[in-house]
């Protein structure tokens, strides 16, 4: 099956896009949680939109309606792959900005994937803003994290300094907590991603400050930063004012919604990390990021400093979703 959209565009096409304001945007991972999400506020942006898809994508039927739906909305689709040079380097070439939004994890090596999409970027030689895959905490700032999480903090902070030696210009977003993953089930890991309506373990006395970020609001501050020169070689961190709480904090405002408190237990944090006994390294890392996340605080505990930057001060336009307003989409 074939979905690309040919690279051999009209050359009144090519003008319009060179000529218009808005940056030409790659998204590489665009089927994936939150690839998905920057295609579509790239193209809400009014952003030339490229999707670059796997071969393989094409036996997956969710992904092939997803693609085409892209397709649809106006987007360009590019077939490449990570083990394709050759096919990196023509996808890049015809973009002003890559965001790379592969997946996070060690066990199957994705972040360090990304050294070759930093090879393709550094041959095409036309990338105005590079993206890579973070989304998280800025690893920079754990590189002493416990063990296994912090090799993934390692491995990040390589693709960082890579980037920096190239001298491609860059930007790094920190966008702390996913809404969905975390907040749905009200911080407790493993539970689902609906709230409880009957009881809730919290991480030690819960009072730990957590920042909570819509996923499509990540999309969208992300996409506001890839023309901002405020931006440019700099990280972007994404705290919500509102969203800046404890699970003890969300707990209460999930109670206050229902009408009725939860029967709560508590987790120390010495059983916490002894629940990563035995356990698969994928779980490990997970156990070891919660631990980071709901009892040390990791993304709330430090001040931005003046050479970075905070989402909701540079775009006090966009309107993000609180905590509270998430959260009533489940009562």
């Amino acid at each position: 099956m074939d979905l690309i959209v040919s690279e051999n565009f009209s050359v009144l096409s090519r003008m319009a896009d060179n000529g218009s304001q808005k940056s030409r945007v790659l998204i590489v991972g665009g089927t994936g949680y939150i690839g998905k999400r920057f295609v579509r506020a790239s193209l809400a942006l009014g952003h030339p939109t490229y999707v670059l898809y796997r071969p393989a994508a094409t036996q997956n039927i969710d992904k092939v309606e997803l693609l085409l739906s892209f397709k649809q909305s106006g987007a360009h689709l590019l077939q490449g792959s990570l083990d394709d040079h050759e096919s990196l380097v023509t996808a890049v070439k015809q973009v002003d900005v890559v965001i790379s939004s592969l997946a996070g994890t060690i066990v199957r090596n994705e972040i360090i994937q990304q050294l070759k999409l930093v090879d393709a970027i550094k041959e095409a030689g036309n990338i105005k803003r590079f993206f890579p895959s973070e989304f998280g905490v800025d690893p920079d700032r754990h590189a002493d994290a416990m063990e296994p999480i912090n090799q993934v903090f390692v491995d990040k902070s390589k693709v960082r300094r890579v980037i920096e030696e190239a001298s491609i210009p860059y930007t790094y977003i920190s966008a702390n907590c996913f809404a969905r993953i975390f907040l749905g089930g009200l911080g407790q890991f493993g539970q689902g991603y609906i709230p409880s309506r009957e009881k809730i373990a919290l991480y030690g006395d819960g009072n730990a400050k957590v920042i909570w970020v819509d996923e499509d609001d990540i999309a969208t501050y992300t996409l506001k930063t890839i023309d901002d020169p405020r931006a440019l070689n700099r990280t972007i961190y994404i705290r919500p004012p509102a969203n800046i709480l404890s699970q003890k904090e969300v707990v209460e405002i999930w109670e206050r919604l229902i009408g009725y408190p939860l029967v709560k237990k508590r987790i120390s944090s010495e059983e916490w990390l002894k629940s990563m006994e035995g356990e698969p390294l994928g779980l490990q890392i997970a156990i070891a990021h919660a631990h980071q996340i709901f009892y040390e605080g990791c993304t709330a505990n430090f001040e931005i400093g003046p050479e970075e930057g905070e989402a909701s001060e540079l775009y006090p336009d966009v309107k993000y979703t609180t905590v509270e307003s998430f959260l009533k989409r489940y009562v």
